[in-house]
């Protein structure tokens, strides 16, 4: 053996050891149980990141129960990540000075498309580099044109089933990014901002943006609130910067009588709970500010204008005349803001594709209480039914062009109050009411999560309907804790929507990968970890275990450099074992495990104290591994077999055994080389690559490699 450990050399020749003699790609064998995790698709737009490392969760379960004998399926793919991966090609097209108003539909998205079939070879090396044991025959892409053509069926069917409907509502618009969001999508952040209490006729109205009062259409009050019941129902007068206007009282029990002065301006195009008023009391919209995040012609002078400039100036406009009574400069409230660039959102009136949550959440809760569905760890069972009961119905329209365009059309001879035709990604011929040839298609894509949310039934179905009949339902799904609203839950719905079967079986989550100080990692703190280069430097081996050891799953795990090291040193420590073990080999003779018999049976109780000691506590820790590894307690199995290898049996029965090795003891030899290929074993799912190099030089006669050698027993 090598005095050191080459790890990358290692690493590159079993990984293509195990991918060509076709380890990966499990066989249907009804007379198997199958054991099947999808791999959370990362986004095709960017290498991987420290947080894409925790995939080492599903390799390890995904190599046990390869080596319990479990027809054993992992199955790989990538998201298009509409929105994630078109802002990250105009930002590329920002240093090129140009943007995506600079190129038509078609082209942008064949840009987009080249960009991003460029990386996702990259990206995919990348999983292989850390050791992920995938079935690589079977990956998929979410823009593959059978995934497309399930998306679109499952749109079909919820528009037949009375799920889906088009109605222009409030959304969550980013107007730098230039779509809206979904309601998980909004980013809440606290800020301090002026509150300024406005005369409106007898009231005084407290409000943060008075640049809206261009379309307010009604002032409100709380039912009971005394203090107004007489106005309710009236009209009066206000004087504005555009002349004097009339607006009614209205009572709802959306306004908040402790707020400001209980009295509160609804501007139904501009905030979702005037909106709602504006829906139960016929109110007009009047949309003031644009897509553009300017103002509109309806603002007079101020037309043009951004908000914030807008704000200042409709404000010193206001004091001007005298219609502002006073100005709390010190409000703390919250703010929506686009969780990727920041912007603060604006709620405007679009036209949208919605579709109607409750019953399809109802199944959903039903299955968790169930417990057809199970949670890791359980307090998350909790989480997923509380956001189920409080999904709101789901905007899935998305004013972007990369990603699966929505299959509906609208007949132009027939006017903009035609009825939507939707298809399930054909073009229709002509329109069913007036024959009209005169067809135009929604410009607008899904959002990214209703195409991932159907990923565990797509991607078996796409590779054939036999591997969906024997996989699915899939086994587990292992993500971080911070999606489980985003995504598991929506797979839930739409798995148990369109196949009648929960799409997982239990739910795995894990925590966020922080800094040593428990920060957030970004590029601007200085603080990210790359784990391709800790990879290259400290081997795959010891990133994988850095990210296990000591960190226990649903909670967040502090990660530096020094602790990939400390893996690194753990490492070393084996390969140097393993050189003891074989000079010894090779000293005393051919003499190897498989010469005794180290069963719990009484010939155990002739061998040495210190080598009956040592089997008793390998078959213990066997039994422990075992067991948290049934109870996805991998951070305390990786902690029992750096215990044991490093001090039980490096520290304590190497040492203690030295002079027995010394004077030719092949019993000793025997019980060695067992132990410490057990260990090997159970130590196999989180280090594959040294354990496989290890197992091989110190048992060259054995040629069963130890991803498909069986898991050892007690």
């Amino acid at each position: 053996m090598d005095k050191v450990y080459k790890h990358q050399e290692v690493e590159k020749k079993w990984y293509s050891f195990w991918e060509k003699k076709g380890y990966f790609t499990p066989k249907i064998n009804p007379s198997k149980k199958p054991f099947t995790i999808i791999l959370p698709p990362p986004n095709a737009n960017a290498d991987l990141h420290l947080g894409h490392a925790m995939y080492v969760i599903e390799d390890i379960m995904i190599r046990y129960h390869r080596m319990l004998g479990s027809s054993t399926l992992w199955l790989p793919g990538t998201d298009h990540a509409g929105f994630e991966t078109q802002y990250v090609f105009e930002k590329h097209l920002t240093k090129e000075g140009k943007s995506r108003f600079d190129y038509n539909r078609e082209e942008l998205y064949k840009m987009i498309w080249d960009f991003v079939q460029n990386n996702r070879g990259n990206m995919e090396n990348q999983l292989r580099r850390l050791g992920f044991s995938l079935d690589w025959t079977k990956q998929v892409f979410t823009l593959d044109e059978k995934v497309i053509k399930i998306v679109y069926k499952t749109f079909k069917k919820l528009h037949n089933d009375g799920l889906l409907y088009r109605s222009k509502r409030l959304v969550n618009y980013c107007t730098k990014c230039g779509t809206g969001f979904s309601d998980l999508e909004v980013k809440y952040v606290e800020r301090i901002d002026p509150l300024y209490y406005l005369k409106y006729g007898p009231f005084i109205l407290a409000t943060t943006r008075p640049e809206t009062k261009f379309g307010d259409t009604a002032v409100a009050v709380h039912p009971s609130d005394k203090r107004y019941k007489k106005y309710v129902g009236k009209e009066f007068e206000v004087k504005g910067l555009l002349g004097d206007f009339k607006l009614s009282v209205i009572a709802d029990e959306a306004v908040d009588p402790k707020f400001g002065t209980g009295v509160v301006k609804v501007t139904p195009a501009h905030d979702v709970t005037d909106f709602e008023m504006g829906l139960r009391h016929k109110l007009p919209m009047k949309q003031v500010i644009g897509y553009n995040g300017r103002l509109t012609d309806l603002t007079g002078p101020y037309h043009g204008m951004k908000v914030m400039a807008a704000r200042i100036k409709v404000a010193e406009d206001l004091k001007a005349k005298g219609l502002i009574d006073h100005i709390n400069e010190k409000y703390t409230h919250n703010v929506g803001t686009c969780y990727k660039c920041g912007n603060v959102i604006e709620p405007l009136p679009l036209p949208q594709w919605y579709v109607r949550v409750k019953p399809l959440t109802d199944p959903a809760i039903k299955a968790i209480r169930e417990k057809s569905i199970v949670f890791t760890p359980k307090r998350f069972e909790k989480t997923a039914i509380q956001w189920l009961s409080n999904f709101h119905d789901w905007n899935i329209s998305r004013q972007i062009v990369w990603g699966i365009r929505i299959p509906a059309w609208q007949c132009i001879d027939c006017g903009i109050e035609s009825d939507w035709i939707v298809t399930e990604g054909n073009t229709p011929s002509s329109c069913p009411k007036c024959k009209g040839k005169n067809l135009i298609q929604d410009p607008d894509t899904f959002d990214t999560w209703f195409s991932s949310g159907q990923w565990p039934f797509a991607t078996l179905q796409v590779n054939s309907m036999k591997n969906y009949e024997y996989f699915y339902p899939t086994s587990v799904m292992e993500t971080g804790y911070d999606i489980l609203p985003w995504w598991v839950c929506r797979m839930i719905m739409l798995g148990l929507y369109v196949t009648n079967k929960v799409p997982f079986r239990r739910v795995v989550l894990h925590g966020l990968v922080r800094d040593s100080k428990g920060q957030k990692m970004s590029k601007s703190k200085g603080n990210v970890i790359n784990p391709l280069i800790m990879a290259d430097t400290y081997s795959a081996d010891a990133l994988r275990m850095a990210l296990i050891f000591g960190s226990a799953l649903g909670n967040d795990l502090p990660m530096s450099e020094d602790k990939i090291r400390a893996m690194r040193n753990f490492t070393n420590k084996l390969w140097n074992m393993a050189r003891f073990i074989k000079m010894n080999s090779e000293f005393i003779g051919k003499n190897n495990a498989e010469s005794i018999t180290f069963s719990q049976s009484s010939s155990r109780s002739k061998l040495h104290p210190d080598n009956k000691n040592i089997l008793d506590k390998t078959d213990e820790l066997i039994k422990s591994v075992t067991s948290d590894f049934e109870k996805y307690n991998f951070s305390r199995a990786a902690d029992l077999l750096y215990e044991f290898i490093w001090h039980e049996l490096a520290d304590k029965y190497i040492e203690s055994s030295k002079e027995r090795l010394h004077n030719n003891d092949k019993e000793t030899l025997s019980v060695l080389i067992y132990v410490f290929i057990q260990s090997l074993t159970l130590l196999h799912p989180f280090m594959p690559f040294i354990t496989e190099e290890i197992k091989t030089q110190i048992d060259p006669e054995n040629k069963m490699p130890l991803i498909i050698t069986l898991w050892p027993e007690a």
